[in-house]
Protein backbone atom coordinates (compact mmCIF):
# COMPACT_ATOMS: atom_id res chain seq x y z
CA UNK A 1 0.00 0.00 0.00
CA UNK A 2 1.31 3.45 -0.88
CA UNK A 3 1.61 6.42 1.48
CA UNK A 4 -1.89 7.49 0.49
CA UNK A 5 -3.94 4.69 2.04
CA UNK A 6 -7.46 6.00 2.54
CA UNK A 7 -9.72 2.96 2.32
CA UNK A 8 -13.37 2.64 1.30
CA UNK A 9 -15.94 0.26 2.79
CA UNK A 10 -18.60 0.44 0.07
CA UNK A 11 -17.31 -1.10 -3.18
CA UNK A 12 -20.07 0.53 -5.25
CA UNK A 13 -18.41 3.86 -4.41
CA UNK A 14 -15.04 2.49 -5.55
CA UNK A 15 -16.65 1.21 -8.75
CA UNK A 16 -18.12 4.63 -9.53
CA UNK A 17 -14.73 6.29 -9.08
CA UNK A 18 -12.95 3.75 -11.26
CA UNK A 19 -15.61 4.01 -13.95
CA UNK A 20 -15.39 7.81 -14.07
CA UNK A 21 -11.62 7.93 -13.90
CA UNK A 22 -10.56 4.89 -15.90
CA UNK A 23 -13.29 3.35 -18.03
CA UNK A 24 -14.61 6.70 -19.29
CA UNK A 25 -11.20 8.36 -19.26
CA UNK A 26 -9.49 10.55 -16.73
CA UNK A 27 -10.77 14.10 -16.49
CA UNK A 28 -8.83 17.25 -15.84
CA UNK A 29 -9.37 19.03 -12.54
CA UNK A 30 -11.46 21.71 -14.27
CA UNK A 31 -13.73 19.16 -16.00
CA UNK A 32 -14.57 17.28 -12.82
CA UNK A 33 -17.67 19.06 -11.56
CA UNK A 34 -19.49 16.26 -9.74
CA UNK A 35 -18.00 17.32 -6.41
CA UNK A 36 -15.45 19.81 -5.16
CA UNK A 37 -11.89 20.15 -6.43
CA UNK A 38 -10.73 18.65 -3.18
CA UNK A 39 -12.80 15.54 -3.93
CA UNK A 40 -11.09 15.34 -7.33
CA UNK A 41 -7.66 15.43 -5.69
CA UNK A 42 -8.65 12.80 -3.10
CA UNK A 43 -10.06 10.45 -5.72
CA UNK A 44 -7.11 10.92 -8.08
CA UNK A 45 -4.66 10.10 -5.27
CA UNK A 46 -6.72 7.06 -4.42
CA UNK A 47 -6.43 5.81 -8.00
CA UNK A 48 -2.70 6.48 -7.94
CA UNK A 49 -2.32 4.40 -4.77
CA UNK A 50 -3.75 1.40 -6.65
CA UNK A 51 -2.54 2.00 -10.21
CA UNK A 52 0.46 4.29 -9.88
CA UNK A 53 2.71 2.01 -11.92
CA UNK A 54 0.38 2.35 -14.91
CA UNK A 55 -0.52 6.05 -14.70
CA UNK A 56 0.80 8.94 -16.73
CA UNK A 57 -0.46 12.34 -17.86
CA UNK A 58 -0.54 14.83 -20.71
CA UNK A 59 -1.03 18.57 -20.59
CA UNK A 60 -3.66 20.24 -22.75
CA UNK A 61 -5.39 23.60 -22.85
CA UNK A 62 -7.92 22.18 -20.36
CA UNK A 63 -5.21 21.28 -17.88
CA UNK A 64 -3.41 18.16 -16.76
CA UNK A 65 -5.19 14.99 -17.89
CA UNK A 66 -4.34 11.70 -16.20
CA UNK A 67 -4.63 8.41 -18.05
CA UNK A 68 -3.73 4.76 -17.69
CA UNK A 69 -1.65 2.86 -20.23
CA UNK A 70 -1.55 -0.92 -19.98
CA UNK A 71 0.18 -3.17 -22.50
CA UNK A 72 -1.43 -6.63 -22.40
CA UNK A 73 1.76 -8.10 -23.87
CA UNK A 74 3.68 -7.39 -20.67
CA UNK A 75 0.89 -7.30 -18.05
CA UNK A 76 -0.34 -10.74 -17.02
CA UNK A 77 -2.38 -9.77 -13.95
CA UNK A 78 -5.35 -7.43 -14.05
CA UNK A 79 -4.32 -4.36 -11.99
CA UNK A 80 -7.94 -3.32 -11.42
CA UNK A 81 -8.35 -6.25 -9.03
CA UNK A 82 -6.41 -4.16 -6.51
CA UNK A 83 -9.54 -2.09 -5.96
CA UNK A 84 -11.34 -5.20 -4.67
CA UNK A 85 -8.56 -5.85 -2.18
CA UNK A 86 -8.86 -2.40 -0.61
CA UNK A 87 -11.09 -2.61 2.42
CA UNK A 88 -11.65 -0.49 5.51
CA UNK A 89 -11.57 -2.11 8.93
CA UNK A 90 -11.81 -0.63 12.42
CA UNK A 91 -9.72 -1.96 15.29
CA UNK A 92 -12.89 -3.63 16.57
CA UNK A 93 -13.46 -5.41 13.20
CA UNK A 94 -9.94 -6.83 13.13
CA UNK A 95 -9.94 -7.82 16.80
CA UNK A 96 -13.30 -9.61 16.58
CA UNK A 97 -12.29 -11.41 13.38
CA UNK A 98 -9.17 -12.98 14.88
CA UNK A 99 -10.80 -13.74 18.23
CA UNK A 100 -13.68 -15.56 16.52
CA UNK A 101 -11.39 -17.73 14.42
CA UNK A 102 -9.07 -18.36 17.33
CA UNK A 103 -12.05 -19.71 19.29
CA UNK A 104 -13.46 -21.62 16.29
CA UNK A 105 -10.03 -22.84 15.23
CA UNK A 106 -11.30 -26.13 13.74
CA UNK A 107 -14.58 -27.08 11.99
CA UNK A 108 -15.28 -29.52 14.85
CA UNK A 109 -15.91 -26.72 17.36
CA UNK A 110 -19.51 -25.45 17.38
CA UNK A 111 -20.65 -22.83 19.92
CA UNK A 112 -23.85 -20.87 20.47
CA UNK A 113 -23.88 -17.08 20.54
CA UNK A 114 -23.94 -16.98 24.35
CA UNK A 115 -21.03 -19.41 24.53
CA UNK A 116 -19.06 -17.34 22.05
CA UNK A 117 -19.73 -14.16 24.04
CA UNK A 118 -18.37 -15.85 27.17
CA UNK A 119 -15.20 -16.92 25.33
CA UNK A 120 -14.77 -13.45 23.77
CA UNK A 121 -15.02 -11.81 27.23
CA UNK A 122 -12.22 -14.11 28.39
CA UNK A 123 -10.00 -12.89 25.55
CA UNK A 124 -10.84 -9.23 26.14
CA UNK A 125 -10.00 -9.51 29.83
CA UNK A 126 -6.30 -9.71 28.91
CA UNK A 127 -6.36 -6.45 26.89
CA UNK A 128 -4.53 -3.48 28.40
CA UNK A 129 -7.17 -1.12 27.00
CA UNK A 130 -10.86 -2.06 27.31
CA UNK A 131 -12.64 -2.91 24.05
CA UNK A 132 -16.39 -3.41 24.13
CA UNK A 133 -17.86 -6.09 21.84
CA UNK A 134 -21.57 -6.32 22.59
CA UNK A 135 -23.99 -9.06 21.57
CA UNK A 136 -25.38 -7.07 18.63
CA UNK A 137 -21.91 -6.54 17.12
CA UNK A 138 -21.00 -10.23 17.39
CA UNK A 139 -24.39 -11.33 16.04
CA UNK A 140 -24.01 -9.05 12.96
CA UNK A 141 -20.48 -10.32 12.31
CA UNK A 142 -21.62 -13.95 12.53
CA UNK A 143 -24.50 -13.19 10.14
CA UNK A 144 -22.07 -11.55 7.69
CA UNK A 145 -19.64 -14.48 7.81
CA UNK A 146 -22.49 -16.99 7.47
CA UNK A 147 -23.68 -15.22 4.31
CA UNK A 148 -20.11 -15.38 2.96
CA UNK A 149 -19.84 -19.11 3.73
CA UNK A 150 -16.95 -18.60 6.16
CA UNK A 151 -19.07 -19.58 9.17
CA UNK A 152 -21.71 -22.33 9.17
CA UNK A 153 -24.82 -21.87 11.33
CA UNK A 154 -26.52 -25.06 12.54
CA UNK A 155 -29.76 -25.44 14.47
CA UNK A 156 -29.31 -27.21 17.82
CA UNK A 157 -32.65 -27.48 19.54
CA UNK A 158 -33.86 -23.94 20.22
CA UNK A 159 -30.40 -22.46 19.74
CA UNK A 160 -28.08 -21.88 16.78
CA UNK A 161 -24.49 -23.11 16.93
CA UNK A 162 -21.71 -21.61 14.83
CA UNK A 163 -18.62 -23.32 13.48
CA UNK A 164 -16.04 -22.39 10.90
CA UNK A 165 -16.26 -23.86 7.42
CA UNK A 166 -13.71 -26.42 6.32
CA UNK A 167 -10.53 -25.39 4.53
CA UNK A 168 -10.75 -24.99 0.76
CA UNK A 169 -8.37 -27.00 -1.39
CA UNK A 170 -6.13 -24.90 -3.63
CA UNK A 171 -4.47 -26.55 -6.60
CA UNK A 172 -0.71 -26.24 -6.90
CA UNK A 173 -0.65 -25.74 -10.66
CA UNK A 174 -1.80 -22.14 -11.01
CA UNK A 175 -1.97 -21.89 -14.81
CA UNK A 176 -5.68 -22.78 -14.90
CA UNK A 177 -6.46 -20.33 -12.07
CA UNK A 178 -4.37 -17.65 -13.75
CA UNK A 179 -6.28 -18.12 -16.99
CA UNK A 180 -9.61 -18.03 -15.13
CA UNK A 181 -8.70 -14.86 -13.25
CA UNK A 182 -7.90 -12.91 -16.41
CA UNK A 183 -10.44 -14.28 -18.92
CA UNK A 184 -13.59 -15.64 -17.30
CA UNK A 185 -16.40 -13.73 -15.54
CA UNK A 186 -15.82 -12.90 -11.85
CA UNK A 187 -12.11 -13.59 -12.33
CA UNK A 188 -11.31 -11.66 -9.16
CA UNK A 189 -12.05 -14.94 -7.32
CA UNK A 190 -9.09 -16.51 -9.12
CA UNK A 191 -6.96 -13.49 -8.26
CA UNK A 192 -7.68 -13.99 -4.55
CA UNK A 193 -6.72 -17.68 -4.83
CA UNK A 194 -3.45 -16.76 -6.56
CA UNK A 195 -2.62 -14.39 -3.70
CA UNK A 196 -2.63 -17.40 -1.35
CA UNK A 197 -0.18 -19.40 -3.44
CA UNK A 198 3.50 -19.25 -2.36
CA UNK A 199 4.50 -18.56 -5.97
CA UNK A 200 2.59 -17.81 -9.12
CA UNK A 201 5.09 -16.77 -11.80
CA UNK A 202 3.85 -14.71 -14.72
CA UNK A 203 3.61 -17.42 -17.37
CA UNK A 204 0.46 -16.42 -19.26
CA UNK A 205 0.04 -13.39 -21.49
CA UNK A 206 -2.91 -12.28 -23.57
CA UNK A 207 -3.24 -10.71 -26.98
CA UNK A 208 -6.63 -9.26 -26.00
CA UNK A 209 -6.91 -8.52 -22.29
CA UNK A 210 -10.28 -7.02 -21.27
CA UNK A 211 -9.59 -5.81 -17.76
CA UNK A 212 -12.40 -3.31 -17.09
CA UNK A 213 -14.93 -6.07 -16.36
CA UNK A 214 -13.15 -6.49 -13.02
CA UNK A 215 -15.15 -3.54 -11.70
CA UNK A 216 -18.43 -5.35 -12.42
CA UNK A 217 -17.60 -8.62 -10.66
CA UNK A 218 -19.94 -8.07 -7.70
CA UNK A 219 -22.88 -7.17 -9.95
CA UNK A 220 -22.15 -10.12 -12.23
CA UNK A 221 -21.83 -12.58 -9.34
CA UNK A 222 -25.21 -11.51 -7.92
CA UNK A 223 -26.86 -11.82 -11.34
CA UNK A 224 -25.43 -15.33 -11.79
CA UNK A 225 -26.85 -16.24 -8.38
CA UNK A 226 -30.26 -14.87 -9.36
CA UNK A 227 -30.18 -16.84 -12.64
CA UNK A 228 -29.27 -20.02 -10.77
CA UNK A 229 -32.12 -19.45 -8.30
CA UNK A 230 -34.57 -18.29 -11.03
CA UNK A 231 -35.41 -15.12 -9.15
CA UNK A 232 -36.47 -11.56 -9.88
CA UNK A 233 -33.95 -8.80 -9.17
CA UNK A 234 -34.29 -5.10 -8.50
CA UNK A 235 -31.40 -2.85 -9.51
CA UNK A 236 -30.36 0.64 -10.48
CA UNK A 237 -29.72 1.38 -14.15
CA UNK A 238 -27.89 4.54 -15.21
CA UNK A 239 -26.25 6.04 -18.28
CA UNK A 240 -22.82 7.50 -18.74
CA UNK A 241 -24.11 10.93 -19.69
CA UNK A 242 -26.62 11.37 -16.87
CA UNK A 243 -26.41 11.29 -13.09
CA UNK A 244 -29.98 10.01 -12.94
CA UNK A 245 -30.75 6.32 -12.49
CA UNK A 246 -33.84 4.17 -12.78
CA UNK A 247 -34.94 1.39 -10.46
CA UNK A 248 -35.89 -1.66 -12.52
CA UNK A 249 -37.39 -5.03 -11.70
CA UNK A 250 -36.04 -7.70 -14.05
CA UNK A 251 -35.90 -11.43 -14.54
CA UNK A 252 -32.23 -12.12 -15.43
CA UNK A 253 -31.99 -14.86 -18.07
CA UNK A 254 -28.48 -14.96 -19.57
CA UNK A 255 -25.17 -13.13 -19.57
CA UNK A 256 -23.66 -12.41 -23.01
CA UNK A 257 -19.95 -11.57 -23.18
CA UNK A 258 -18.38 -10.35 -26.41
CA UNK A 259 -15.22 -12.18 -27.48
CA UNK A 260 -14.34 -9.14 -29.65
CA UNK A 261 -14.72 -6.30 -27.14
CA UNK A 262 -15.06 -7.99 -23.74
CA UNK A 263 -18.29 -6.04 -23.17
CA UNK A 264 -20.80 -7.78 -20.91
CA UNK A 265 -24.59 -7.65 -21.29
CA UNK A 266 -27.48 -8.97 -19.27
CA UNK A 267 -30.41 -10.37 -21.25
CA UNK A 268 -33.43 -9.97 -19.00
CA UNK A 269 -37.21 -9.69 -19.02
CA UNK A 270 -38.27 -6.18 -18.04
CA UNK A 271 -41.41 -6.47 -15.91
CA UNK A 272 -42.48 -2.92 -16.74
CA UNK A 273 -41.94 -3.04 -20.51
CA UNK A 274 -43.11 -6.69 -20.74
CA UNK A 275 -40.38 -7.88 -23.12
CA UNK A 276 -36.79 -9.16 -23.12
CA UNK A 277 -34.02 -6.65 -23.69
CA UNK A 278 -30.28 -6.20 -23.21
CA UNK A 279 -28.62 -4.16 -20.45
CA UNK A 280 -24.92 -3.33 -20.24
CA UNK A 281 -23.52 -4.78 -17.02
CA UNK A 282 -21.36 -1.70 -16.40
CA UNK A 283 -24.53 0.44 -16.27
CA UNK A 284 -26.12 -1.61 -13.47
CA UNK A 285 -25.62 -1.32 -9.72
CA UNK A 286 -27.09 -2.25 -6.34
CA UNK A 287 -28.54 -5.58 -7.50
CA UNK A 288 -30.93 -7.15 -4.98
CA UNK A 289 -32.30 -10.68 -5.37
CA UNK A 290 -36.06 -10.90 -4.87
CA UNK A 291 -38.62 -13.73 -4.86
CA UNK A 292 -38.73 -16.66 -7.28
CA UNK A 293 -40.18 -16.11 -10.77
CA UNK A 294 -42.74 -18.82 -11.48
CA UNK A 295 -42.61 -18.18 -15.25
CA UNK A 296 -38.82 -18.43 -15.44
CA UNK A 297 -38.82 -21.56 -17.62
CA UNK A 298 -41.13 -19.98 -20.20
CA UNK A 299 -39.04 -16.77 -20.30
CA UNK A 300 -35.80 -18.70 -20.74
CA UNK A 301 -37.36 -20.73 -23.56
CA UNK A 302 -38.52 -17.48 -25.15
CA UNK A 303 -34.96 -16.10 -25.10
CA UNK A 304 -33.60 -19.33 -26.58
CA UNK A 305 -36.10 -18.94 -29.43
CA UNK A 306 -35.16 -15.28 -29.97
CA UNK A 307 -31.43 -16.12 -30.00
CA UNK A 308 -31.91 -18.01 -33.26
CA UNK A 309 -32.16 -14.62 -34.98
CA UNK A 310 -29.89 -12.49 -32.74
CA UNK A 311 -26.55 -11.48 -34.24
CA UNK A 312 -25.48 -9.76 -31.02
CA UNK A 313 -27.63 -8.91 -28.01
CA UNK A 314 -30.51 -6.99 -29.54
CA UNK A 315 -33.97 -8.44 -30.10
CA UNK A 316 -36.54 -5.78 -30.92
CA UNK A 317 -39.81 -5.87 -29.04
CA UNK A 318 -41.85 -6.27 -32.23
CA UNK A 319 -39.79 -9.37 -33.11
CA UNK A 320 -39.83 -8.29 -36.76
CA UNK A 321 -37.05 -9.88 -38.82
CA UNK A 322 -34.90 -8.13 -41.42
CA UNK A 323 -32.78 -9.76 -44.14
CA UNK A 324 -29.09 -9.01 -44.74
CA UNK A 325 -27.65 -10.35 -47.98
CA UNK A 326 -24.22 -9.77 -49.53
CA UNK A 327 -21.87 -11.44 -51.97
CA UNK A 328 -18.07 -11.35 -51.75
CA UNK A 329 -15.41 -12.07 -54.35
CA UNK A 330 -12.59 -14.33 -53.11
CA UNK A 331 -9.54 -15.22 -55.20
CA UNK A 332 -8.59 -18.92 -55.61
CA UNK A 333 -5.53 -18.57 -53.34
CA UNK A 334 -7.53 -16.97 -50.51
CA UNK A 335 -8.96 -20.02 -48.78
CA UNK A 336 -8.36 -18.32 -45.43
CA UNK A 337 -11.09 -15.79 -46.31
CA UNK A 338 -13.51 -18.63 -47.04
CA UNK A 339 -12.67 -20.30 -43.74
CA UNK A 340 -13.19 -17.02 -41.91
CA UNK A 341 -16.55 -16.48 -43.58
CA UNK A 342 -17.78 -19.89 -42.41
CA UNK A 343 -16.23 -19.49 -38.96
CA UNK A 344 -17.79 -16.08 -38.27
CA UNK A 345 -21.21 -16.51 -39.91
CA UNK A 346 -22.95 -17.15 -36.56
CA UNK A 347 -26.68 -17.53 -37.28
CA UNK A 348 -26.25 -16.74 -40.99
CA UNK A 349 -25.87 -19.00 -44.01
CA UNK A 350 -22.96 -19.10 -46.48
CA UNK A 351 -23.42 -20.40 -50.03
CA UNK A 352 -20.76 -20.94 -52.69
CA UNK A 353 -21.98 -19.38 -55.95
CA UNK A 354 -18.96 -20.17 -58.13
CA UNK A 355 -15.19 -20.52 -57.82
CA UNK A 356 -14.77 -16.86 -56.85
CA UNK A 357 -18.03 -15.75 -55.22
CA UNK A 358 -19.69 -16.59 -51.92
CA UNK A 359 -23.04 -15.35 -50.65
CA UNK A 360 -23.93 -14.66 -47.02
CA UNK A 361 -27.46 -14.03 -45.80
CA UNK A 362 -29.24 -13.93 -42.45
CA UNK A 363 -32.61 -12.98 -40.98
CA UNK A 364 -32.02 -10.96 -37.81
CA UNK A 365 -33.82 -8.61 -35.44
CA UNK A 366 -31.22 -5.84 -35.63
CA UNK A 367 -29.33 -5.53 -38.92
CA UNK A 368 -27.20 -2.65 -37.62
CA UNK A 369 -25.30 -5.12 -35.40
CA UNK A 370 -23.80 -6.73 -38.54
CA UNK A 371 -22.36 -3.52 -39.99
CA UNK A 372 -18.95 -3.63 -38.18
CA UNK A 373 -18.46 -7.21 -39.40
CA UNK A 374 -19.61 -6.47 -42.96
CA UNK A 375 -17.14 -3.57 -43.15
CA UNK A 376 -14.27 -6.04 -42.80
CA UNK A 377 -15.19 -7.43 -46.25
CA UNK A 378 -15.80 -4.05 -47.85
CA UNK A 379 -13.22 -4.27 -50.64
CA UNK A 380 -14.54 -7.69 -51.65
CA UNK A 381 -18.30 -7.04 -51.63
CA UNK A 382 -19.88 -7.17 -55.09
CA UNK A 383 -23.53 -7.05 -54.02
CA UNK A 384 -25.19 -5.89 -50.80
CA UNK A 385 -28.79 -5.42 -49.70
CA UNK A 386 -30.69 -4.79 -46.48
CA UNK A 387 -34.45 -5.22 -46.19
CA UNK A 388 -34.18 -2.50 -43.53
CA UNK A 389 -33.58 0.52 -45.78
CA UNK A 390 -32.66 2.78 -42.85
CA UNK A 391 -29.69 0.57 -41.99
CA UNK A 392 -28.70 0.27 -45.66
CA UNK A 393 -28.77 4.05 -46.15
CA UNK A 394 -26.71 4.53 -42.98
CA UNK A 395 -24.15 2.01 -44.22
CA UNK A 396 -23.90 3.74 -47.62
CA UNK A 397 -23.62 7.14 -45.95
CA UNK A 398 -20.67 5.88 -43.91
CA UNK A 399 -18.98 4.61 -47.07
CA UNK A 400 -19.46 7.98 -48.79
CA UNK A 401 -17.98 9.74 -45.76
CA UNK A 402 -14.97 7.42 -45.95
CA UNK A 403 -14.55 8.20 -49.67
CA UNK A 404 -14.48 11.92 -48.90
CA UNK A 405 -12.05 11.41 -46.03
CA UNK A 406 -9.58 9.55 -48.25
CA UNK A 407 -10.41 11.57 -51.40
CA UNK A 408 -11.57 8.50 -53.29
CA UNK A 409 -13.41 9.12 -56.55
CA UNK A 410 -12.72 12.85 -56.62
CA UNK A 411 -10.00 15.45 -56.62
CA UNK A 412 -7.84 15.78 -53.58
CA UNK A 413 -8.47 18.91 -51.54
Amino acid sequence: MSAYSELIKNFEKIRAYMRDFYVYGFKSRGEYNTKSSRSYDDERRRMESWLGDHMSFVRSKDGKNMFISIDSRVISHNPLYRAWKTKSFTDRDVTLHFILFDILHTPDIALTLSELLTEIDTYLADFDEPLALDESTVRKKLKEYTAEGIIIAEKQGRSVAYRRAGDTFCVKDTDAIHYFSEVLPCGVIGSYILDKQPEHPDRLYFKHHYITSALDSDVLCTLFDAIRRRCFVTLNSFTRYSSDSSVLKLVPLKIYISAQSGRQHLLAYDTRLKYIKAFRIDSLSDVQIEDTCQEYGELRAKLDSLSEHMWGVNCNKSERLSRVDFTVRIDPDEDYIVRRLYREKRIGTVEKLDESHYRFYADVYDTSELIPWIRTFICRITQLSFSDRTTENLFKKDIEAMYKLYSVGGEQS
